[in-house]
This record gives C-alpha cells, sequence and structure tokens, in this order.
C-alpha cells in the first residue's frame, strides 16, 4: 500500500471524530462575514464570486456596497451592465462580474437550482462555486475544493504527490474531500474547510499549535507542514507596457475595452502608445507622468505613462475623451483607477503638450 492510500485510508477511518472536532472549532471561532450573518442564496452567489481569487478583506466593502446597490437576483438581473463593473471596479477578473450579470438573467422568473450539478449549468460557475451555493443554501452535501482545502488535506495524509497546478491537484482530493463531507452540516462542514485554511493551516507558516484537527494530521506529526502539497513552480513572464496620457480642455484620453474583449470588455484604461497609435518606443521618450508594477496571473507587468500630444490619435477606434470630472462614474480598470487618481492628484498644473 502507498503512503498516499494509506495516510487518505487512515483519516476516513476517523472521519466522524474529524468531522465533529472541525465543526466544533468553526462554530466556535469562525469569523462574523456579512454573508454568513445575514445568509440567504442570493448573499451566498455574490460572496462565492467574489472570492474566486480575492481575499476577504479585500471583498468586504464591495459586498457591503453590491448589496446596497443590488440586494437581490432581480434588481441585479435588470441593472445595466456600466452600473455593475462601477460596483465590481477594483476587484479584477471582470469576468466574473459579467457572469454574474448573466446568471442573475438567466434566473430570472424562474425557481432557483438547489444541485451543484445544476448550478455548474450557469455562466461563471465551476465545481467549486456549485458546491459551495449548493451546500450552504441547500443543504446538498457536495464538497468543495480550492487550493485551502488542498493544503489542507495534502497535510493531513502527507501526500506526496506531484501536482501541475492548483486545478490538477483540486481533481485530485475532490474524492478524500467528498468521503470526509459531513452530511448532516454540509454548508457549514464546508465553510469550516475553507476557515480552516484561510486562518490556521496557512501556506507559509501554518499555526499547528492552535489547529482543531492537529491530531488527525500526519505533516504536523512529523514536523513538516510546509512540505505539502507539492505543486510544481509558476514561471512568471514579465512584460512591459507603455501608455500615454493626453488632456485637452479638462478632458482625459481613455481606451474602451471592446464589448468582446475576454476580460476587459467595457472598462476604460489610459490607451497604449499602439492603441493610439504611436510608437512604443518614441512615445517612452516623452515626458515621464508615473510608474505602475502588477502582477496578473503568470505575468509581472510594469507599465509607464508619458505625455502626448492628441493629434489624430484621438479619432482612433476606441479612444474617448472623457472629462475630468466625469471620472468617478466611468468604469476604469482597478489599477487604472488608482494609478489616474494617484497622477492627478501628484501632477504639475501644466498638463504638457496636448494637440
Amino acid at each position: 500500500m502507498t503512503r498516499k492510500s494509506s495516510g487518505r485510508g487512515a483519516l476516513v477511518a476517523r472521519r466522524a471524530a474529524f468531522r465533529a472536532a472541525l465543526l466544533a472549532w468553526y462554530r466556535a471561532n469562525r469569523r462574523r462575514l456579512p454573508w454568513r450573518e445575514s445568509p440567504s442564496p442570493y448573499a451566498t452567489v455574490v460572496s462565492e464570486f467574489m472570492l474566486q481569487q480575492t481575499q476577504v478583506a479585500t471583498v468586504l466593502p464591495y459586498f457591503g456596497r453590491w448589496m446596497a446597490a443590488l440586494p437581490g437576483f432581480a434588481s441585479l438581473a435588470a441593472a445595466p451592465e456600466a452600473t455593475v463593473l462601477l460596483l465590481w471596479e477594483g476587484l479584477g477578473y471582470y469576468s466574473r462580474a459579467r457572469n454574474l450579470h448573466r446568471l442573475a438573467r438567466e434566473l430570472a422568473g424562474r425557481p432557483l437550482p438547489r444541485l451543484a450539478a445544476q448550478w455548474r449549468e450557469l455562466p461563471g460557475v465551476g465545481p467549486y462555486t456549485a458546491a459551495a451555493v449548493a451546500s450552504i443554501a441547500f443543504g446538498e452535501p457536495r464538497a468543495c475544493v480550492d487550493g485551502n482545502v488542498v493544503r489542507i488535506l495534502a497535510r493531513l495524509t502527507r501526500d506526496a504527490s506531484r501536482h501541475r497546478d492548483s486545478a490538477s491537484a483540486s481533481r485530485a482530493f475532490a474524492p478524500l474531500a467528498q468521503q470526509l463531507m459531513n452530511p448532516a452540516a454540509p454548508g457549514d462542514h464546508n465553510q469550516a474547510m475553507m476557515e480552516l485554511g484561510a486562518t490556521v493551516c496557512l501556506r507559509r507558516c501554518p499555526r499547528c499549535g492552535g489547529c482543531p484537527v492537529r491530531g488527525f494530521c500526519a505533516a504536523a506529526r512529523k514536523g513538516d507542514p510546509e512540505a505539502y502539497p507539492r505543486l510544481e513552480p509558476k514561471h512568471t513572464e514579465r512584460r512591459t507596457v507603455v501608455r500615454v496620457w493626453c488632456e485637452r480642455s479638462g478632458a482625459l484620453l481613455l481606451y474602451r475595452n471592446p464589448t468582446g474583449s475576454r476580460r476587459l470588455a467595457g472598462l476604460h484604461e489610459l490607451p497604449t502608445a499602439e492603441q493610439a497609435g504611436l510608437d512604443p518606443a518614441a512615445a517612452a521618450k516623452g515626458p515621464l507622468v508615473g510608474r505602475m508594477s502588477r502582477g496578473m496571473t503568470r505575468f509581472r507587468i510594469s507599465e509607464s505613462a508619458h505625455l502626448a500630444a492628441a493629434g489624430g490619435p484621438a479619432r482612433r477606434k476606441g479612444l474617448v475623451w472623457v472629462p475630468l470630472g466625469d471620472l468617478p462614474s466611468v468604469a476604469l480598470s482597478g489599477p487604472h483607477r488608482k494609478w489616474t487618481s494617484r497622477i492627478l492628484a501628484q501632477r504639475d498644473d501644466r498638463p504638457g503638450p496636448c494637440g
């Protein structure tokens, strides 16, 4: 018998005690989060969409504003896309907002699905989100498996298997997660696993001393929890982007991403030199307005903005002049909202040579 199978078998054999310890800890120590304190299927769906690849602390203010403006599926379905994107602005991964909007429109006037398999048929709902909604909102005993859960299960079993990425690891650990699922309290069980991974079983420096299931953990016994799970290292690709900054008559030149754009459809950004019809090398020689560096999936992107003359480029497709006073009501990508606000706050009163 391999170490992998023996570790899993030992844990499954003690699953009743594991479930009890995990659930007791969660109910005594869970964070008081708005979607937990005032639960509803809608609140669960919105929170799960927002929490995809985003930390709880970042989501909290967005969730409050969203629920105040769009308190239910009907109001979300009726809202224009511009409103949805503006409320989401800064959370990133804007396809989540558009998918949530489409989901609400598909659900309009029909009973809500109750099973994970049914939720999977809706826009933007993957295995994790479907299991979370079905278990938390409707009590289906379907296990959620994400990076946090993978980390917990790999350490509990001291599973040394190597995985290409988080997605393949999630698929590998899904059967074990389902075997451990507490059918008497599926929603709380899934949330307890999420909570444990987010607050105790951390990727670096796990708090094993305060872990409610330490007695079940093979890695804790061996003293090497940080060695698990074993994922192939990620390779980061660096990119450099040159953008232009141009004002004219109190308006700023922006580029509006086309509707068919996969990530940023409908969102505005400072235009790249290419979008403005300029040579990037030549544009980069212009006066520097600001720099920004950010990470996005496997990329590390360094961006610079340079003063440029307007001239003909403003007539190119996608370029729009936005009055400075209207910027708060225009949907910008989150990084560009912060960047343009900082530049405007710090810039000299002389905006440079615009046409």
